[in-house]
């Protein structure tokens, strides 16, 4: 690990943690300094105190180890030149520096520590050991202690990679989840929009001519009140299985509504045309072709708010709707009428504009293109290409 690499700050210690540390740094120094603390009355008080006088201090210093790790480290290390009683705490402090895992530090701390341990075996009052076994020692015991923090940093650090990790696996999960919840509430959206909007049209227009028309004979008013009450009931079948889907659960699923498909159009064109609209319509698509479902359940759906936007926006129109293509060049869909511009009109159905801003984003994921507008020669039309692998 490079000496510039951020370390992974260590965790509050608990009050047991803070305890047992203290009595490892106390026994362990106790034991040590006990061997040589008769000898060292025997020949130099002076030396018997200042052990014990460096050890206390060291066991003082331990406990700023977190503040300032290679300071504590250094000195409570140095300190054992002339105090055995401080080789608890000296270890602890430099097992603390040595989880930070920086060459640069562990280093000059590891010299000072053997060169501490070489010292006191010079100063010792008994020197049973020849130099060379005193310094083997102490450079080994150097190394176990900077290895023992090395693995404590190194296990810190993939502790805290793994929660990272958890935490942003949860996170993106979390995003996954609204992400699928958005997507959801936009084709449930769509869903009610095709389906329950072609049919309130259809009994908007009709009441609004009940309403502004005095002029109906009984049975033109008869036939306009069967055509509301027919796409009323229509409209709420259509709503109540749409509820329904919303309702479903994971043990009780209810089948996938049916949806319409480029075989549903005479269908849909009769409706309109028994309502009382003028349509033309055009299939181009060669008998005994089968078109994909995908692509035909998007080309009813924008022939359908094309027939719709025509019915609001320009009632009593001739209405051209050609479909045509093939595998390979794609099914091209085309609603065309002409804009009725500075006429009255009994229909006032407001629209929420987002008729068309959904075709283009079926257009779109089904990796295809839409346009609209008015052409020149007045006319308003819908236009669309889908693919069609061939």
């Amino acid at each position: 690990m490079s000496a510039t690499a951020d370390a992974v700050p260590p965790p509050p210690l608990t009050r047991w943690q803070l305890v047992w540390r203290n009595l490892a740094a106390i026994a362990a120094g106790g034991l040590v300094w006990l061997t040589v603390a008769p000898a060292q009355w025997d020949v130099s008080r002076l030396l018997f105190f200042t052990d014990l006088a460096l050890g206390i201090l060291s066991l003082v210093a331990m406990h700023f180890r977190r503040r300032w790790p290679v300071t504590i480290a250094l000195v409570t290390s140095a300190a054992g030149a002339l105090s055995a009683s401080s080789v608890g705490a000296g270890g602890i402090a430099f097992i603390s520096m040595a989880t930070r895992r920086r060459w640069m530090e562990i280093l000059p701390v590891y010299v000072v520590s053997v060169a501490a341990g070489q010292a006191y075996s010079m100063v010792e009052p008994r020197q049973p050991d020849p130099w060379w076994v005193s310094l083997l020692f102490a450079a080994v015991f150097g190394g176990i202690v900077a290895a023992i923090g090395m693995y404590i940093g190194a296990r810190r650090e993939l502790l805290a990679t793994l929660e990272d990790r958890a935490d942003r696996a949860e996170r993106e999960q979390s995003l996954r989840v609204a992400q699928a919840q958005s997507q959801e509430r936009n084709r449930i959206a769509r869903e009610m929009h095709d389906v329950l909007a072609h049919r309130m049209s259809l009994v908007a227009m009709h009441a609004g001519a009940l309403t502004y028309r005095d002029d109906l004979t009984p049975d033109e008013t008869r036939e306009a009140a069967e055509i509301i009450q027919a796409n009323s009931h229509r409209a709420l079948t259509d709503l109540r299985e749409i509820l329904g889907v919303l309702r479903e659960t994971e043990t009780e699923a209810a089948p996938d509504r049916p949806q319409p498909t480029l075989g549903d159009l005479d269908d849909l064109v009769a409706d309109e045309r028994t309502a009382g609209a003028r349509i033309q319509l055009k299939i181009g698509v060669r008998e005994g072709v089968e078109v994909p479902q995908s692509i035909g359940r998007t080309a009813y759906r924008i022939v359908q708010e094309g027939l719709t936007n025509a019915r609001k926006h320009s009632p009593d129109t001739q209405v051209d709707v050609i479909v045509s293509g093939c595998p390979g060049d794609g099914l091209t869909v085309e609603v065309s009428n002409p804009m009725r511009v500075g006429s009255a009109r009994i229909e006032t159905t407001p629209g929420a504009r987002f008729g068309l801003v959904g075709l283009a984003e079926r257009a779109t994921l089904a990796r295809g293109r839409f346009e609209h507008g008015r052409t020149a020669q007045g006319d308003f039309v819908v236009r669309a290409w889908l693919p069609w692998a061939a």
